[in-house]
């Protein structure tokens, strides 16, 4: 604490106001004397709890509360910005360099817009307005964005200094057009009365409130807001137990609920969302999901309309679940990176098969297209690698058993491509692996000049030799070489091969793959 100098005028609603000071966030919490200093201080709470020193407490008297224990500082009015309106924030962004302006692109949620060519050097004409970071404070004297920015249709005020959702309708009133809006790591006060502005957002289709500190009845007390929503992004917020939306949200087709820490039994609160077709809830603690509505194989009433599920960074380990979620209806996209789901033989290929043999309608997994000959050898190698199980487990007289309850599609895969051999299902001894001989073409992408070396190699070798061997091909150190490899089975995906010690057989590298060989 410092001494007093001439202080700037604090404005008569200053506790709630949000401020900048240099580039960190604040809400104030207070406005006064701090004995025994003289003069006027500022109690504020800041954005990020690192930059504060205390709870709103100075020599044993408490002058406002934090979320965090070292949350508040006390600073000087000087020190602090309460914003500019946001017409003030426009003229300072665009002063009409449309040049600049024309090239820019505007990105919300997984919207992309490109500026049109714009005619008029006017603010008329701007469809989108970009003011992230940009300290507006609210909407300014009535009327006036609706006379000077009539066009917008997608606004970014994203680390503003708005403080409440009143100011934002405010603004969103005058903008007729606005579909997108992006409102990510602002901290807005719940409106009293949220069904009043609804007019305000009439329009409004996408919607980032990413950051906000959130909860998901937050939201769904905002919701009467938004009648039109399509697109909802609330990522990274403090959403824990979902609740059922009920009379909001109906419209909704994309919601990202990523980065939050959900109550799993809570998703199915969203299976009723009759227009749902993507959900995202990738890094949210899943590891288990059920449709109990229905036996295994068949389709839930759940998410009806859901086509694309991102489960990505969870702790999914139960191809159990994996078999829950075959019963969706409708989904054709997944993604499921970063898991523990895990073959028997510990190869990422084969988990990715198997997940392609039990989706039976998916059409791209992990972003990669599943081909009909993907799908046909997925499913293939599904029912010889589980035909000895289905064997021991009576084979084709078998119903409702343990395996039908584990393998949901198995006996429709048998209908599609014939029951397996007894033959087919025999290992191979030892022997006969070691004599066995892969044709490897060895390829190497960073270097266009060399050409691919084709080479027979035994499937018992493991991948140090191979390094060695290239070692004397290349004169690159062993330890420098990277490898992975491509099979025409799933085409577009390489898989690593990261042991040393693993045999080429272990990574189910077979006759005519494809070796990609890169050193640093």
């Amino acid at each position: 604490m410092g001494t007093d100098q001439t202080e700037p005028e604090v404005p008569e609603d200053a506790v709630g106001r949000r401020v900048s000071c240099g580039e960190e966030l604040a809400t104030v919490r207070y406005v006064g004397p701090v004995p025994p200093t003289t003069g006027l201080w500022l109690g504020v709470e800041w954005d990020d709890p690192e930059r504060g020193k205390h709870d709103g407490s100075h020599e044993g008297v408490l002058y406002f509360t934090c979320r965090h224990p070292k949350g508040g500082s006390f600073v000087r009015p000087a020190k602090v910005s309460f914003g500019v309106d946001f017409l003030t924030a426009v003229r300072q962004v665009y002063q009409m360099d449309t040049e600049e302006v024309l090239s820019e692109e505007i990105s919300i949620a997984s919207k992309t817009l490109e500026w049109g060519k714009i005619k008029e050097r006017s603010f008329e004409s701007l469809p989108s307005v970009l003011l992230t970071r940009r300290e507006v404070n609210g909407p300014g004297a009535s009327g006036d964005i609706r006379r000077t920015t009539p066009g917008v249709r997608w606004l970014d005020l994203s680390r503003t200094l708005l403080c409440c959702w009143e100011d934002v309708a405010a603004i969103a009133q005058q903008l007729e057009q606005l579909e997108g809006l992006q409102l990510s790591y602002n901290r807005l006060r719940l409106p009293s009365d949220p069904s009043a502005h609804c007019q305000a957002f009439c329009s409004l289709k996408v919607l980032a409130l990413i950051g906000c500190q959130l909860t998901w009845s937050q939201v769904l007390d905002c919701a009467p807001m938004w009648p039109q929503l399509e697109d909802l992004c609330v990522e990274d917020n403090n959403i824990t137990e979902l609740q059922r939306p009920v009379g909001v949200l109906q419209s909704l087709k994309n919601l990202n609920l990523s980065s939050n820490p959900l109550v799993q039994d809570s998703v199915l609160s969203l299976a009723a969302l009759p227009r749902l077709e993507q959900l995202n809830m990738s890094n949210t603690g899943l590891s288990v999901i059920r449709f109990d509505d229905v036996p295994a194989g068949s389709q839930t009433a759940s998410f009806p309309a859901l086509k694309i599920l991102n489960v990505d960074h969870n702790n999914i380990t139960e191809w159990c679940v994996v078999d829950e979620l075959a019963k969706l209806p409708s989904l054709v996209q997944f993604s499921c990176r970063s898991n523990r789901l895990v073959s028997s033989d510990g190869n990422t290929r084969t988990a990715n098969q198997l997940l392609i043999a039990k989706l039976g309608q998916l059409v791209l997994l992990n972003s990669c297209e599943i081909h009909a000959e993907d799908r046909r050898g997925a499913e293939l190698d599904y029912i010889k690698l589980f035909g000895e199980e289905w064997l021991k487990a009576g084979g084709r007289s078998q119903t409702g058993t343990q395996f039908t309850c584990q393998h949901p599609r198995y006996l429709s895969l048998i209908d599609k491509y014939g029951a397996p051999e007894e033959g087919e299902l025999k290992k191979p001894q030892p022997f006969a692996l070691k004599n066995q001989l892969l044709k490897i073409m060895f390829v190497f992408p960073d270097d266009p000049d060399r050409k691919p070396v084709e080479k027979k190699l035994p499937a018992s070798m493991v991948v140090q030799k191979v390094k060695g061997l290239l070692y004397r091909l290349l004169k690159v150190p062993a330890a420098n070489l990277k490898l992975t490899y491509t099979s025409p089975k799933m085409v577009g995906t390489e898989f690593e091969i990261d042991s040393d010690l693993k045999t080429l057989q272990f990574y189910s590298i077979e006759d005519g793959d494809q070796v990609l060989v890169r050193w640093s």
